[in-house]
Order: C-alpha cells, then structure tokens, then sequence
C-alpha cells in the first residue's frame, strides 16, 4: 500500500493536471454562489411580455419555447413590449451544435431604435464555432454610440464549463444605476461597474434576442465564414424574465438585486464563485489587451 502523503500528493497533482487542461476542466463545476436571484424573479411567456422585431416566418413557439433561425435568406429577432431603466433580464438558451462558424446568437440590451446611431447596448453574444471547439461567450457594454461608427467595445469573453448545445442553460443581465452583471445559472461571471456617467448606459433600453450572420468578425475574427450547407442554424429560447423599473415607472421605484442585500452588489460566495470563473475560463479581457487605447476606456484604470 502506498504511503497516505504519497497519496495525497498524487491527489493534488491530479487536480493541477485538471485544472490546468482546458479540456477537462470544462467538466469542473463551479463553486456554488449560494443566492440563486433567478427563483427569485417570475418567468414569463413569451407572448407576455415580447414581440417579434425581424425575421417572423423564422420564428416557431411551442412548449414554452420560441425557436428562432437563421438560413440564406435570413435571421430572426425579437424584442421585450416595454422599455426599462433597471432589471433582472434573463433567458434560458440551448444552442446549436456542429459547426455554426459566423453565426451569432444574442440576448442583450439595447436602445438603438431610439437613439439611432447614439446608443447603449449591453451584450451576451453566444459566437458560432467550428467542430469540436467550444462557443465562446462575449460580454460587451457601449455607452453613447461607442457601438456606432468607430467602435469602442468592451469586450471580455469566456469559454464555458459545460455544452450549451446539449440542454438550456439560464443567462441574465442585470443592470441598477451603480452596476451591470452578467450570470450563466446563477452565477456571476462578470461585474462592470458605474464609474462615471460617460462609461455607463444610464438611458432606458429593451430586452432584445437575435440570431444573426456576422462572419466577418464572429469566429476568430472572421477566419471562420457561416457555411450555408449546414443550414439552418437554430437557437431556442424559454423561460423568460424581465422585472425592474420600466421606463415610465414612478421615480421611486427601486431597482432590484441578485443579492441578498437590497442596495446591491455581491455576497462573498458569489464574488468567490465569480474569480473562479473568470481565473478559469475568462481568456479575453478588453482591458489587459496591450493594443486597445485605453484613453478610449479610462473604467479600465480608474
């Protein structure tokens, strides 16, 4: 029998080796957050409470979910009836699989319909990928048209611990006057935070969902094209949740939390929950790319 120290150090280099392979480590669940906002919010049909914006003869809905798709011809998205200034915004999303290279699949915030060419946008973009390599996951926030012209992104993108082709997983959004989270079930991967009204959307925006081509920049910066033969690419959405303070809500209603604490932000279990995450599976961060004019981003050195 081996010693018990020779088995405890066989053990711990077996965990390095998981956690250093990003093959493995996909199936290395993350530390539990222990508040779980999303059971605190009521889901929604979708004819509750959205519409069709583009695309309608490639939308189905049955069951509870709404499939939307993308061929030759084109797209599809839809978007929520009402305008708010701050919510809990989430959607529970199964992916295609096989390749889907080119291809975007969304759920965001956005105000563009209003303030065209000027807008606030806030981003989870799903990038269609090749076979056998994994989705990619892009956050992305623009302030005031810095998704317009000459773009100014904020980007920070992610690799996930498990397949989203192969059952729904829930994404959310949550956005307050002083913070924007970004959670994949329940768990916070990315926190932005309000540092000054020019780096934060403030103006009400819509809850929007998309399927999309956008070979020129979506799979590794556009190497990858959408490929027509493997059409039609498909993504379902269900479970909808859309609660905050409308747009023409009364000035004192209050925004809500995906924390216990009503003022905001996170408890030490979801902070945790999130640098793990990100320690793991962040491998794309606006602000530590050495070619970005950060002048451009001064939320990243503030």
């Amino acid at each position: 029998m081996a010693p018990f120290s020779l088995i405890i150090s066989l053990s711990l280099i077996t965990q390095l080796i998981i956690l250093s392979s990003p093959t493995i480590a996909r199936h290395v669940l993350p530390p539990s957050p222990g508040y779980r906002p999303s059971t605190k919010f009521r889901s929604m049909r979708y004819s509750q409470g959205f519409e069709n914006l583009w695309g309608p003869q490639h939308q189905k809905f049955d069951q509870h979910a709404l499939t939307i798709w993308l061929d030759s011809s084109t797209g599809s998205g839809f978007k929520s009836r009402r305008y708010y200034r701050s919510g809990y915004f989430g959607a529970s999303i199964k992916l295609q699989q096989g390749y889907t290279a080119g291809v975007i699949t969304a759920f965001y915030l956005s105000n563009a319909e209003v303030h065209p060419g000027h807008h606030d946008e806030v981003d989870i973009e799903f990038l269609g990928t090749t076979f056998g390599k994994p989705y990619v996951l892009q956050t992305n926030v623009y302030i005031s048209g810095s998704g317009d012209g000459d773009i100014i992104g904020r980007e920070m993108k992610f690799h996930l611990w498990f397949d989203p082709t192969r059952g729904f997983h829930h994404y959310a959004i949550f956005w307050s006057p002083k913070e924007i989270i970004f959670l994949v079930d329940d768990i916070p991967i990315r926190r932005y935070l309000r540092k000054s009204p020019y780096t934060f959307p403030l103006r009400p925006m819509s809850v929007y969902g998309s399927i999309w081509d956008a070979s020129s920049w979506a799979t590794e910066d556009g190497k990858y094209k959408a490929d027509y033969r493997y059409q039609p690419f498909v993504a379902e959405y269900t479970n909808f949740k859309a609660a905050g303070c409308s747009a023409y809500a009364p000035l004192w209603c209050r925004p809500v939390s995906v924390s216990p604490y009503r003022s905001g932000g996170l408890t030490k279990r979801q902070f945790w929950s999130m640098r793990w995450v990100q320690r793991r599976y962040l491998f794309y961060n606006y602000c530590e790319d050495s070619s970005r004019d950060h002048s451009l981003t001064p939320e990243c050195w503030r």
